[in-house]
């Protein structure tokens, strides 16, 4: 138990210590509060670790345009760093961040490797040497010898819990099987990076599932397997629910209902854990700039409210961990139930 609590207040310490670096600014300059929340939470072009000094610490990410012209560029971020401007390509800081070219309005073809996309690489790599082990391990052993314990056991309590208590549950014994692999990806997908962007610090810190377009994509996956996988009564239910006549006809009501219902079950999945994750992020990066304004203000001031957001900061870190824990059951579970609503039974009616 002693060892425990060490290692959560070291956990504490580096959290807060991370979190304070991630809005250090030079005391003679006014803190921009909206430039460190939103920039730290963007999606960019290099890896911003920490400001020491007054000096930026980061590493630059390989860059992929095409011209308007039709020829591909390949080159560092480094080269637009501060401004600078390489082969008529520049980052517009003034529009998201994104590279634009000289002399057109519109963007171009840009498939560079972006913070967001090395953060997807690095959650995948933990999910593989999280589940490879223990696909050996199955592999290896005998279950009627008896249930894997340790780490492997962990896992099998958690997939098993996800399987039956929420994929089972909601779509139904007979129908689950096919759908289970995709719904345990996703909530293990984004279990993981909710977590690692908890961590103020490489291999950490982007705000992934902060990004509408990556909860846009994992909507829309649920998305098409709900409605590509629907049966006919799902249909029916849909262009001909049970319902009196002049509800469907001349005016069909009751079909358009059903229609936009399609499209509005995925947008909630979407916004809801797009605007869960942001909300968290900004809160504790807040948080965290009120120290330093505080203490451009006044040092009695700053010492006296350090203390009270120090605690915030700490509470705000536990309470993002279980969110992030909830965010992606809660998405896992309405995708069940989306998918199990694609599969209802043909109810006979009985005379």
């Amino acid at each position: 138990m002693k060892h425990l609590r060490s290692i959560g207040l070291l956990v504490g310490i580096l959290i807060l210590t991370f979190s304070m670096t991630s809005c250090a600014v030079d005391k003679d300059k006014p803190i921009d509060i909206k430039e460190a929340v939103l920039g730290h939470m963007s999606d960019t072009y290099d890896w911003h670790i920490t400001t020491w000094g007054g000096h930026h610490i980061s590493f630059p990410l390989p860059v992929i345009v095409k011209h308007h012209e039709g020829n591909w560029e390949v080159f560092s971020s480094e080269k637009l760093e501060h401004g600078a401007t390489y082969n008529g390509f520049y980052i517009d800081h003034e529009r998201q961040g994104k590279i634009f070219e000289q002399g057109f309005d519109d963007r171009p073809w840009d498939f560079s490797i972006t913070k967001n996309v090395v953060q997807i690489w690095i959650n995948v790599f933990i999910l593989l040497l999280v589940f490879i082990p223990c696909a050996r391990w199955y592999k290896k052993h005998d279950l009627r010898q008896g249930a894997p314990k340790g780490f492997v056991g962990v896992i099998e309590v958690l997939v098993m819990s996800i399987n039956n208590d929420v994929i089972k549950a909601s779509i139904g014994e007979q129908n689950y099987r096919p759908f289970a692999p995709y719904l345990l990806t996703v909530f293990f997908f984004i279990l993981v990076t909710n977590l690692m962007g908890l961590l103020p610090i490489f291999p950490g810190g982007a705000n992934v599932t902060g990004n509408i377009t990556i909860t846009f994509v994992l909507a829309f996956l649920t998305f098409l397997i709900t409605n590509f996988s629907g049966n006919r009564e799902y249909w029916k239910e849909i262009f001909w629910p049970e319902v009196p006549v002049w509800m469907k006809c001349p005016v069909p009501l009751m079909p358009v209902i059903e229609l936009s219902g399609i499209f509005t079950k995925p947008f909630s999945l979407m916004i809801r854990l797009f605007a869960n994750m942001l909300a968290g992020h900004a809160i504790i990066l807040s948080i965290t700039c009120v120290i330093f304004v505080t203490y451009q203000v006044n040092a009695w001031v700053g010492t006296s409210l350090s203390a009270f957001s120090l605690v915030l900061i700490l509470f705000m870190n536990c309470l993002e961990l279980l969110v992030a824990f909830i965010q992606a059951y809660i998405f896992t579970m309405l995708s069940s139930v989306f998918i199990g609503l694609a599969h209802p039974e043909h109810h006979k009616k009985i005379i």
